[in-house]
């Protein structure tokens, strides 16, 4: 770590820096996830803060807003230390994040949302929903959103929840303000706007963290950028003073060593699947690509990229906008995830506990709920055929359990994911969807999950796997797919040229 970092504690340096956050390091249950990251933000900077996905940006974020709380390191804002340990505290120190994913109650109005905890009152004590409304409509002025403060949060685009979202942040007179991929979903237009607001934000004074991926950006909106790798602080550089490629070495790093996998069932003239035109909302443009049979294809993409959403398009669970899907050379419609099964299509979610799960439910009915079909005699569930069947499963993909009765919350996130996959193979489906198939699991459940998934194209199947570690996607991938801003930026051959920095350039739009 840069020493020019470090001052004694407590001790102000002429207020140099609004926001200093000094050796932050964050554990969970066991795994560093932030150790010994600096980061420094002056009055009327935007300070970008930059790194792959799964770098720390978000739980660095959490920290200063409360939402986590540090194993240790120090916060100070104007010089002086600053306890935060909820986001009241934040709130207390001016601080205001506007995350992707926006804090606000859709089924309430503009105004009651700007002054939910903060409502104006009249002599009576009732709120003064005149006033209230009085007051949003000169907010919302000042950050251009020309639309009736009584109008439905859930009736508003994405781009206006955002100034809804500013517009909170100015109300409560903020200090520091972190913006979390702020254009990922806006149009050209809306980022000239938001763009606008945060230069009169900066002359105000207000401090600007900005998280973003889209190179092109950055020197357009940030003065200074603080590089994260793996959860550690790599460097600060003023933006004027570096060009892209600086900044993707310092994302990607020295190069992995790992043993890359050599396909031997891929079928290079047989499509296990296509997909002409797919588009959703604004979300995604035109993908198009076919999977082989036996093939493991890889999806590499930035958030926002529209990985996820292509997933979710493909099992009908998002209706996409334009598109056609074919199995086997034959078009299919499918309206749900049900149509998806059917036709030999799973997908397993990257939030195993909220999607692919039945938490409060044991083993055996987790692993065998996708072939109750094979299980049933005299309308009935043969009970007998499915303790046998859960066996099996759990034999076969080596899940460690104390019995099947055991509750799934009580396994560990590594079998916890192999039974997920035990249920969809249990499906006998054809073309199995891997969203972050190993996140947060450790080094050896991850190379099961890997044995599985080269057991699976041994047999036949097609996998597309999204993934957001690059050393995973070169490592296990025939091709790679590389998403961006909801296009595909291009399709790579795995050779033995592809490497990470490749990657991350298409990732980021910037062209090898």
């Amino acid at each position: 770590m840069p020493s020019s970092n470090k001052k004694s504690k407590g001790v102000a340096s002429e207020q140099e820096y609004l926001l200093e956050m000094r050796q932050i390091s964050k554990e969970f249950s066991g795994v560093w996830v932030l150790q010994d990251v600096n980061f420094t933000l002056k009055k009327g900077e935007v300070h970008v803060l930059l790194g792959e996905n799964g770098a720390g940006k978000s739980t660095l974020i959490k920290i200063l807003s409360g939402a986590y709380t540090k194993t240790s390191g120090e916060i100070l804002i104007d010089g002086e230390i600053a306890e935060i340990k909820d986001p009241s505290d934040a709130f207390g120190y001016k601080i205001g994040v506007i995350y992707q994913e926006f804090n606000l109650n859709p089924h309430m109005p503009i105004y009651e949302n700007l002054f939910l905890g903060k409502e104006f009152s009249n002599g009576l004590g009732f709120i003064d929903r005149k006033r209230c409304i009085q007051e949003a409509r000169s907010v919302l002025d000042r950050v251009g959103l020309e639309i009736s403060t009584k109008v439905l949060v859930k009736d508003l685009s994405i781009a206006q929840m955002q100034l809804v979202e500013i517009a909170k942040a100015i109300m409560s007179q903020v200090k520091i303000i972190v913006f979390d991929e702020p254009t990922a979903t806006l149009t050209e237009r809306e980022i000239e706007k938001l763009f606008q607001i945060i230069n009169e934000l900066k002359e105000s004074g207000v401090g600007i963290i900005y998280i973003s991926h889209r190179m092109k950006e950055l020197k357009q909106i940030g003065d200074r950028c603080t590089v994260l790798r793996d959860g550690n602080y790599i460097d600060t550089v003023n933006l004027v003073d570096v060009d892209d490629c600086d900044l993707v070495r310092m994302m990607v790093g020295r190069t992995v060593e790992f043993e890359k996998r050599t396909n031997k069932y891929s079928d290079s003239s047989t499509d296990a699947l296509g997909v002409e035109g797919l588009s959703y909302r604004n979300v995604l443009d035109n993908v198009t690509f076919t999977l082989k049979k036996g093939e493991i294809l890889g999806v590499a993409g930035l958030v926002g990229s529209g990985r996820t959403e292509m997933a979710k398009c493909i099992i009908g669970e998002y209706k996409s906008t334009r598109g056609t899907i074919t199995v086997k050379g034959k078009k299919v419609k499918i309206s749900d995830a049900c149509d998806a099964i059917k036709n030999g299509i799973v997908y397993l979610s990257e939030d195993r506990k909220k999607e692919g799960l039945i938490v409060k439910h044991d083993v055996q009915t987790n692993a065998t709920i996708s072939g109750l079909d094979k299980l049933i005699r005299g309308g009935l569930i043969d009970t007998e055929k499915e303790r046998d069947c859960a066996n099996e499963l759990v034999q076969q993909f080596n899940i460690k359990t104390n019995g099947l009765k055991m509750l799934i919350k009580y396994l560990s996130g590594g079998n916890q994911q192999k039974v997920v996959i035990a249920k969809w193979v249990n499906s006998s489906a054809d073309i199995y969807i891997f969203d972050e198939p190993t996140r947060g699991i450790d080094v050896g459940a991850r190379q099961e999950i890997y044995n599985i998934m080269e057991n699976l194209v041994r047999e036949g199947a097609s996998i597309i796997m999204i993934s957001s570690d690059l050393v995973e996607v070169i490592r296990m991938s025939d091709r790679v797919i590389v998403m961006h801003q909801g296009k595909i930026g291009r399709i790579l051959e795995n050779d033995v040229n592809l490497c990470q920095e490749t990657i991350l350039n298409y990732a980021i739009g910037r062209q090898s």
